[in-house]
């Protein structure tokens, strides 16, 4: 809010996108009001915060949308930009910040605050990338015009979601020798969303008088390089080899990342061509007025740990769905990129159950150990036995009690991570593995009033190997994981409660038993 306790009218260009997605919430919760203007207001409908912004249809490039939309508006982001190559994709973004700048003076906006990338100092102006170039030129119109702007300057942004991360996370997790281009050896200097979020909210109570463009920047200056290869440290990775060859052009350097990685090439190609240059900051006065708090900016190692954040803790259930402002903007979106988040692959199948949520719920909480898990139980002995050869657990430590878990408790290779009664129970693998594995067990209703089954197997591949290993297992997930489902679905119908099955299973190892002892009490065959 403003010192005199009144909020701000914020506009939000961009708010479909990485930071703008990320920007509205974080101003919300600062007490201010936002609008967002976006060519298609549907694309926010899916965001969580979409109920407590306005939002309104335009385009930058159309000043009768721009007037609408600057209405009553205090403070105007711009956080669009026209990606591609050749002189059409700079005019665009020359004409829409003209546009913008000359929108916002005539409706008495009082500030513009524009994210664009941190430029190498003492280069010639045309030989910087296209998208450097233009990014450059749109800052400098908006310094230009008569309304008092802070133009933000940053270079790689760290967090779940940014397409500059997710080039590197991609890059580092599947290919542990890496033949690369020369650019691997260019200095940058990385930021946290976190920060980079926390300098544009700032940026809207700047005094009227400041009217300039600011570094930001995190405290590491690192190679690309050394990115990757702390990235492998934090994510668990081996060490990566990384070989530079000097024969690949950015053009060939994007086909390269669009062949490896998800990130499309044509967003690879301005990422890569801003490589060329070293990119590190020379000023840190924004923290005139956006004052560092003790250990920010976040270090690089702190960024990256937080962007990974969801499958280090195994957050693997999405909390943005039930939030009405999401509180780690490190986190993926639900609309981000299909390509953003990382590689967390899932198996799910769901059953309509004849039967109460109560009696489903009973046969849920009374899975493994005796009880077994409901399907194929060769192969789940045979995944047992292999874990063992490998040293791990296996299938030997059964569960506590036949009937009831907690958080905590061991299941067989899995251990218990969460269980909200009646709904969930979330398992994490605690086999060998390269990666990271759960198994959700849900109980739900759906709007028909019926009792629904729903199961999901989730898998976040280490390295190469750790996609090889999810591939190599797919085709067997219809005979385990489906039918876990059918099976349980069905017992519960059946009222076949885990308390029941391990009464059957125990009276079945009685029966053995006593054949057994009777085998070895009679008297041996007379020939």
């Amino acid at each position: 809010m403003t010192t005199d306790g009144q909020r701000l009218h914020c506009l939000v260009t961009g708010a479909s996108g990485y930071i703008g997605g990320r920007l509205v919430p974080e101003l919300l919760q600062e007490g201010h009001r936002v609008r967002c203007l976006a060519r298609s207001p549907a694309k926010l409908r899916d965001h969580p915060w979409a109920a407590h912004a306005e939002t309104v249809q335009g385009d930058v490039t159309d000043p009768e949308s721009l007037a609408s939309a600057m209405r009553g508006i205090d403070v105007a982001y711009y956080l669009v930009h026209a990606l591609g190559s050749g002189s059409r994709f700079e005019d665009t973004d020359r004409a829409a910040a003209r546009t913008f700048a000359e929108q916002a003076r005539a409706a008495g906006v009082r500030r513009i605050v524009y994210l664009g990338g941190l430029t190498p100092r003492g280069v010639p102006e045309d030989s910087l990338s296209p998208h450097l170039r233009s990014r450059a030129e749109v800052g400098q119109i908006f310094l230009d015009s008569p309304v008092p702007a802070t133009v933000l300057r940053a270079a790689v942004v760290i967090g779940s979601g940014s397409a500059s991360f997710e080039m590197l996370r991609y890059l580092t997790e599947r290919l542990p020798v890496m033949v690369t281009p020369s650019w691997v050896h260019t200095r940058t200097q990385p930021i946290g969303v976190r920060d980079v979020l926390r300098y544009l909210v700032g940026s809207a109570t700047m005094p009227d008088d400041v009217d300039r463009a600011f570094d930001i920047g995190g405290p590491d200056v690192l190679t690309y390089r050394d990115m990757m290869r702390r990235y492998a440290a934090v994510a668990g990775l081996r060490r990566r080899l990384i070989v530079p060859v000097p024969v690949l052009t950015p053009r060939l350097s994007s086909h390269w990342v669009g062949l490896v990685t998800p990130v499309p090439a044509s967003l690879a190609r301005p990422l890569t061509e801003s490589l060329r240059h070293e990119v590190v900051c020379h000023e840190h006065d924004i923290a005139r007025y956006v004052p560092d708090a003790p250990g920010r900016p976040l270090p690089f190692d702190e960024a990256l740990a937080l962007a990974l954040r969801r499958v280090r803790e195994a957050q693997v259930t999405t909390r943005w769905s039930s939030a009405s402002v999401p509180g780690a903007p490190s986190d993926p979106l639900p609309t981000d990129p299909d390509w953003a988040g990382g590689s967390l692959y899932q198996d799910e199948r769901q059953r309509p159950v004849d039967a109460s949520r109560e009696a489903l719920w009973r046969v849920v909480e009374g899975i493994g150990g005796d009880n077994g898990w409901y399907s194929s139980p060769l192969a789940w002995a045979v995944r047992g036995r292999l874990d063992r050869f490998a040293g791990g657990v296996g299938l030997r430590r059964g569960r506590r009690d036949t009937e009831r878990l907690r958080v905590g408790d061991s299941l067989d290779f899995w251990r218990v991570e969460e269980i909200e009664p009646g709904r969930l129970l979330r398992l994490r693998a605690e086999m060998r593995l390269p990666g990271l594995a759960w198994l959700e067990m849900y109980t739900e209703t759906d709007e028909q009033g019926r009792t629904r089954y729903r199961q999901r197997a989730l898998f976040h591949p280490r390295g190469l190997l750790g996609h090889a290993y999810w591939w190599s297992v797919a085709p067997f997930h219809s005979v385990v994981f489906g039918g876990m489902a059918r099976n349980i679905a069905r017992a519960a119908s059946e009222g076949t409660s885990g308390r029941r099955s391990a009464a059957r299973i125990r009276r079945a190892r009685r029966r053995r038993r006593v054949r057994e002892q009777r085998t070895q009490s009679a008297p041996p065959h007379q020939e």
